[in-house]
């Protein structure tokens, strides 16, 4: 299409992005090339300080002395909101300790640690954090476009390999309350060698296997059920209907188990009741998949005991995964987001599945036949 026939709202927005982009390569972030040692209080411009790029635009510069005190200094690009570095033994956010720094909105500098015991905002504790900091020595500043944070812990001993959480967020702390951070990364950097690596911690495994799981036995699994209870008299397009969604549930939900097997051999993580009901998820799923095969004919003999195998079992799976599912979300550290979103899900299916209920008695007062056999 020719630039002439864009609309004007489309070609405003290509020059907002362009000069959005001009600007933020002329706002010249700071790199190990800089000479920073005339903007850093005396206390660390006599440090030599070893500088290493990060991630995106933020860069690091450290140094540790004879008397086990590592000196850190944090860069990046700056507007508002904050920015934050964390310590951590398994490369997780809960658990760790971190130093966040910001400029508030009357432009006074603030430095704090935070202990992350939960991943909502209200579980980031101010100054009950586990780093021992030279409280006196940490301090925050902005030199041009770059905000700086520097602090230096007293250790016992040299520190090597460390897990390392980096984070900053746009809005500002109010309060000393840390809103959500805009974006993270984990990695595994040794301050003896200088070298970097990506974190050990699987963030994509776990996702991965928690998506699978609840979209494959939380998410498709009742609907399949709905169909089968309510749908019978569109024979034979409910059966059909019925098993194709059943089975694709049941393979999504065998790859996630696949997937928690991979992530718990990496982490070796205590959930043994997350793992139990998991176990005991596959094994009703098989169950289920063998019944489809075994099922048999209508006017058979066996055919009411075969039904009555088949709904329990499969009452027994949805109630069993639906719990897994939030005992998943908590041992996960996923967040309260995703417990109210899937405890929503179950509620609007619980209401679908009531309506229909009520509209199904009412076929039957009637006199609509109504097939109870699958």
């Amino acid at each position: 299409m020719a630039a002439a026939s864009l609309p004007r709202e489309v070609l405003l927005l290509v020059v907002l992005t362009v000069a959005g982009r001009i600007s933020l390569v002329g706002g010249q972030a700071d790199s190990c090339v800089a000479d920073i040692n005339t903007v850093l209080p005396v206390a660390y411009g006599n440090s030599t300080l070893a500088c290493r790029p990060i991630w995106n635009n933020l860069v690091l510069r450290y140094a540790q002395d004879q008397k086990n005190v590592l000196t850190i200094v944090l860069s990046m690009l700056y507007t508002t909101g904050w920015v934050g570095m964390g310590f951590s033994k398994d490369g997780m956010m809960v658990g760790s300790s971190a130093m966040v720094g910001w400029i508030g909105n009357t432009g006074r500098p603030h430095v704090k640690q935070f202990y992350l015991s939960g991943q909502s905002s209200s579980k980031v504790l101010v100054d009950q954090g586990q780093l021992p900091v030279v409280s006196e020595t940490a301090m925050v500043f902005q030199h041009g476009p770059n905000i700086y944070l520097a602090f230096q812990l007293k250790f016992a001993s040299s520190i090597g390999q460390q897990m390392l959480l980096f984070a900053f967020g746009t809005a500002t702390p109010v309060k000393n309350r840390l809103k959500e951070h805009q974006d993270k990364i984990s990695v595994s950097f040794d301050f003896s060698a200088g070298t970097l690596s990506a974190s050990s911690y699987p963030y994509q495994l776990k996702r991965t296997h928690g998506i699978l799981n609840i979209f494959g036995w939380g998410v498709l699994l009742p609907i399949g059920a709905i169909v089968a209870r309510y749908f019978r008299r569109y024979d034979p397009m409910w059966f059909y209907l019925h098993a194709a969604i059943q089975f694709i549930g049941f393979i999504l939900g065998l790859a996630g188990v696949v997937a928690g097997i991979a992530l718990y051999h990496k982490l070796h993580a205590s959930v043994s009741t997350h793992r139990a009901l998991g176990i005991l998820i596959l094994v009703l799923g098989i169950l289920q998949v063998l019944a489809l095969f075994l099922r048999p004919d209508k006017d058979h003999k066996l055919r009411k005991y075969w039904n009555w195998y088949h709904w329990w079992i499969g009452r027994l799976l949805l109630f069993v995964a639906a719990v897994n599912i939030f005992v998943g979300i908590h041992v996960g550290y996923a967040g309260d987001s995703w417990k109210i979103g899937y405890a929503v899900y179950l509620v609007v299916l619980f209401l679908a599945a009531v309506i229909l209920e009520i509209m199904l008695w009412n076929r039957g007062s009637k006199g609509v036949p109504n097939p109870s056999a699958l």
